[in-house]
């Protein structure tokens, strides 16, 4: 989630730096991964500036000269720029300005004349994806940011008091279950619930309340699945004026991580953005009959989706209809059949509920996830579906110049009521160790947007729609309270108290790292491999019922194919390492690997010198540790006094004493009295290693 700064400060306003802010929402449970800059490093250097004159340039001609007033007099600039003529309003970039590529601009010649920086472009700011030309700017300007925001837009104000750039964008990494922070009014509030400052009224609120529950001739609206789809509301809008949307919202729209289109698309995803609430446009020209029913997929049915691929849809998926087939899946993207083009005068707005277990399962199986997928899957509460709908009528009203109609079309079954949750008295200092005053758990709930009522010393708590599958508990209510309370701070430092004893390593662990510290000192290399491995490896090393090794444990989630079972032996990781590193050049391999393996519940394992031991048998499987050994090749390089050291049956043997000696055990190796006890073994270049007969 992509929280863009002016944007968000417009709500709330913390006067911190985007850094300070980014710390203080990850401890209070919003983890945010990283601030970025969209657009240019600094706003040092651009400037807005009026172009005086724009003279074809001599020699070139698709450049022209032209004279810009930028505050300190009249500069000279050349441009490429197809639109660029006099009277209009630009941003200027001076000498010394670094855009957002790293370029720096300075003074050059062009064709022979001299240029003093450039006049730029929607995209050259980074406030656009392309553009035909430069950005002209309208007139009777005045700046929006800044101390002196609201005063007239003279040639020589920074760009950035009128223009978003150097913009901060804060990239969270919201949880699942707060759904609230998936808009950027819910981080606001989050914002001034732990900062303190103060938060502008919802959006929904300001915007005139809509007539709800309407019916309007030319829609009919009907849902046959009401637990896929509890709320769907829709609103005609008419006489729309379909184009670009004003740069204001497409610069916010770029910083966010979306892609303009058209003003009627980029206002369901500004929306979206602002109330956390999807919504999706239909040409409702392009709708026959004006009908659509929600239901469930039949068998072979398929649609072509706004991103221009075709699915075919899973038995079951949420599905709008209209009389020819799907319009549109429901909760993950709308069908190309109704799309919203420059033609279109008449639009149905849509702002619905879905099922999230539903939606997750459809954007799954036909791989296609969406923004508007991705909050539907954690479950919104119907209530938010008019809060989208009343700023939608607001912004269409403003930016296409449409007419709402009646009011709202609302097919709805309303959620069962849920009773205020009790916040005992004490309860907070009980559970978080802490004395937090009865007011200050008040001021903390209705900052977060509860709605708190006393009952004696206890506290009752609404829970406002954003939370409403988030808080249902008391014990939810003592963490809401307690992680914006400064608790880092506020906590006491205090060391656990104890007897004083030191941890130390058990009989077990000592001998397991002087066993491994024995193969280092004799030049083997540790590795580490999967606990994982595939069916087919216990095939590979000849191992067959009944022994206990060909019995592998199979995950029931496997990552692949390839790591679906456990290993039962601790050869197949170091076999591979070895081929591994043979196959790129490598003169000689000595590896090790101390692990354990995974035997089925109940099956004794081999002990460590051989024969069988009980183990710890616990279920569900049985994971003795192992140690193993591979070497082959050169084990010590060439040198000047020396030949290298070839690996074979005496060397390994000579390593097998010494870490024997190492542990004071005495060993002696024999040839083995049954060889297909260990298949993968040459039968006869192979020995059994015993200590007092075992």
């Amino acid at each position: 989630m992509r929280i863009p700064w002016s944007w968000m400060t417009e709500y709330c306003d913390p006067d911190l730096e985007p850094g300070v802010l980014a710390e203080k929402l990850a401890m209070t449970g919003t983890e945010v991964e990283r601030v970025v800059t969209v657009g240019p490093p600094s706003a040092d250097g651009f400037v807005i500036g009026k172009v005086k004159s724009a003279e074809p340039h001599p020699d070139a001609d698709r450049l022209s000269v032209c004279a810009v007033d930028d505050g300190e007099g009249t500069r000279t600039i050349v441009c490429g720029a197809p639109n660029v003529e006099a009277g209009q309003t630009v941003v200027v970039a001076r000498p010394g300005a670094v855009m957002p590529d790293g370029t720096k601009i300075r003074k050059a010649k062009l064709r022979g004349v001299a240029s003093e920086g450039m006049i730029c472009s929607e995209s050259e700011l980074g406030l656009g994806i392309e553009s035909d030309g430069i950005l002209a700017l309208g007139e009777d300007l005045v700046t929006t940011r800044g101390a002196g925001a609201g005063k007239p837009v003279l040639p020589g104000t920074a760009a950035d008091d009128v223009l978003p750039l150097c913009e901060p964008v804060l990239e969270l990494e919201v949880t699942p279950n707060r759904t609230d922070c998936f808009s950027l009014y819910g981080v606001a509030r989050e914002t001034h619930a732990i900062t303190g400052a103060e938060l502008a009224p919802a959006p929904w609120n300001v915007a005139d309340p809509l007539p709800v529950g309407v019916t309007d001739g030319r829609v009919s609206i009907s849902v046959a699945d009401p637990e896929g789809c509890p709320r769907f509301t829709a609103r005609v809008y008419e006489d729309v004026q379909v184009g670009p949307s004003p740069l204001w919202l497409r610069s916010r729209l770029i910083a966010a991580g979306q892609r303009p289109i058209n003003n009627v698309v980029d206002i369901t995803n500004y929306v979206m953005w602002l109330t956390g609430q999807p919504m999706h446009a239909y040409d409702l020209d392009r709708i026959p009959g004006g009908e659509l029913e929600v239901r469930r997929s039949k068998a072979g049915e398929s649609i072509a989706t706004l991103d221009g691929a075709e699915h075919d849809l899973p038995e079951g998926t949420i599905l709008v209809c209209d009389r020819d087939g799907p319009a549109g899946i429901g909760g993950v993207m709308g069908g190309s059949a109704s799309e919203v083009s420059e033609q279109t005068t008449t639009v149905l707005m849509e702002a619905a509920t879905w099922n999230g277990p539903a939606i997750l399962r459809a954007s799954r199986d036909l791989n296609l996830r969406s923004e508007a997928s991705s909050r539907f899957e954690k479950q919104l509460h119907p209530e938010l579906a008019l809060r989208a709908q009343a700023v939608a009528g607001s912004l269409m009203d403003e930016l296409c110049g449409a007419n709402g109609g009646e009011g709202l079309i609302d097919v709805y079954v309303p959620l069962a009521e849920s009773a205020p949750v009790r916040l005992r008295a004490g309860r907070v200092e009980r559970v978080l160790g802490l004395e937090i005053d009865p007011g200050e758990q008040v001021r903390a709930l209705e900052a977060l947007g509860f709605g708190v009522e006393p009952e004696g010393d206890d506290l009752l708590v609404t829970v406002p729609p954003d939370r409403w599958f988030d808080v249902t508990r008391e014990i939810d209510l003592v963490e809401e309270v307690g992680r914006v309370s400064d608790l880092d701070r506020r906590l006491p430092a205090t060391l656990p108290s104890g007897p004083g004893r030191v941890g130390r390593l058990s009989r077990q662990q000592v001998l397991q790292r002087r066993a491994e510290d024995s193969l280092r000192e004799a030049g083997f290399s540790e590795i580490v491999g999967w606990s994982f491995t595939d069916p087919g490896e216990t095939g590979r090393l000849r191992l067959a019922a009944p022994d206990h090794r060909a019995g592998a444990v199979t995950l029931s989630n496997p990552l692949s194919e390839d790591q679906s079972v456990m290993r039962t032996t601790l050869l197949g990781s170091l076999l591979g390492a070895a081929r591994r590193n043979l196959a790129r050049g490598a003169a000689g391999v000595a590896l090790f690997e101390s692990g354990r393996v995974y035997l089925p519940a109940g099956e004794p394992g081999p002990g460590p010198l051989g024969g069988d031991f009980p183990g710890n048998w616990g279920p569900p499987v049985n994971e003795p540790q192992r140690l193993c050994l591979v070497a082959t090749g050169a084990i010590d390089p060439d040198s000047w006094n020396q030949a290298p050291v070839q690996t074979d049956f005496f060397l390994v043997k000579g390593v097998l004493e010494r870490l024997a000696a190492g542990l004071g055990i005495e060993v002696e190796v024999r040839a083995p009295d049954d060889p297909s006890d260990q298949p993968f073994l040459h039968p006869v270049r192979s020995g059994e290693v015993l200590s007092n007969g075992r």
